[in-house]
C-alpha cells in the first residue's frame, strides 16, 4: 500500500469504527452517542473518498477492477447511500447496523490489498466505469433496503411484546420503513438491469459462457423483480415484503464476492 493510501485508510477506518461503537452505545442509551456517531460516518466517509480519489489518480486503468477493490468502493457506496438520510434522527438505529459490517468489509479490503494503490485493472475503463458501478450501486441499494426491512421486523416484535425503554427509541414508523424500503428496492433494481446489460452486451461482443456467477446475478434480479411486482401489482406490505428483502439479499451477498471478475 502506497503511502497517501496509508494515511488516508486509517482516518477512514477509525471513522468507521468510531461510528459504530458510537451507533451501540446510542442504542443502550438513546440520545447520548448519535452525534459523535454521525460525524464519524461523516469524517470516515470523506477519508475513504479522498481515499478512492488517491486511487483513481496513481491507478493506471480502473482501480476497483479486482475483488477487494470492488469491496472497497462498495464500502464507500453503501455508507454514502446512508447519509442521505440515514443521519436523520429517525433512521439513526439503521447505523447499528450498517457502520459495523461497513468498517469489517473496509478493513477486509484493506488485508486484500483493495484500499491501496496499486492493482489497476487492464480491462477498458469505460466497461468496468458502468458495468462495476451500476452493478455496485444496485447492491449497495439493497443492502440499505435488507437494513431497514431487519429495522421493520426488529420494531415489529419490540412493539409486539412491549419490551421496556421501546417508546425512548427514536424509530421510523412501521409505514416509513416499509415505505422506504420499496422505494429503495425500485431505485436499484434499474441499475443493476443496466450494469447486467452491459456485462452481456460485452460478452456477446467477445465471447464466453454461461456460468455460475451470471446465473447468481440473474437470480438476484429476479429475486427483486418478484419483490417488486408482489408489492406494487399483488399489494404486499409489511412483514411479508421485509422477509422478501432479506431473503434476496442472501443473493447479493453471494453475488457480491466475485462481482469484478463477472
Amino acid at each position: 500500500m502506497g503511502e497517501l493510501a496509508l494515511i488516508l485508510f486509517w482516518p477512514a477506518l477509525a471513522g468507521y469504527l468510531e461510528a459504530a461503537v458510537a451507533y451501540m452505545g446510542d442504542g443502550l442509551r438513546p440520545g447520548r452517542l448519535s452525534r459523535f456517531a454521525i460525524w464519524g460516518v461523516r469524517v470516515g466517509w470523506l477519508a475513504q473518498t479522498a481515499l478512492l480519489a488517491a486511487q483513481a489518480a496513481r491507478v493506471d486503468g480502473f482501480p476497483w477492477g479486482t475483488w477487494a477493490g470492488s469491496l472497497n468502493l462498495f464500502v464507500w457506496l453503501v455508507v454514502g447511500v446512508y447519509l442521505i438520510w440515514g443521519c436523520r434522527a429517525p433512521y439513526r438505529l439503521l447505523g447499528l447496523l450498517v457502520m459495523p459490517v461497513a468498517a469489517l468489509l473496509f478493513l477486509v479490503a484493506w488485508a486484500s490489498g483493495g484500499a491501496g494503490s496499486e492493482g489497476g485493472s487492464e480491462v477498458g475503463d469505460l466497461f468496468l466505469a458502468f458495468h462495476v458501478g451500476l452493478i455496485l450501486a444496485a447492491f449497495a441499494g439493497f443492502t440499505l433496503a435488507a437494513g431497514l426491512a431487519a429495522l421493520f421486523l426488529w420494531q415489529e416484535r419490540r412493539l409486539k411484546s412491549h419490551a421496556p425503554g421501546v417508546l425512548r427509541q427514536r424509530a421510523p414508523s412501521q409505514a416509513a420503513l416499509d415505505t422506504l424500503t420499496g422505494r429503495t428496492v425500485l431505485f436499484a433494481l434499474p441499475a443493476l438491469t443496466l450494469g447486467l446489460a452491459v456485462g452481456f452486451a460485452r460478452l456477446g461482443s467477445e465471447g464466453g459462457g454461461f456460468d455460475a456467477l451470471m446465473a447468481v446475478a440473474l437470480l438476484t434480479w429476479a429475486a427483486y423483480a418478484v419483490f417488486l411486482v408482489l408489492r406494487f401489482r399483488a399489494g404486499w406490505r409489511g412483514r411479508r415484503t421485509a422477509y422478501l428483502a432479506l431473503a434476496a439479499f442472501a443473493l447479493v451477498a453471494t453475488a457480491l464476492v466475485p462481482v469484478a471478475h463477472f
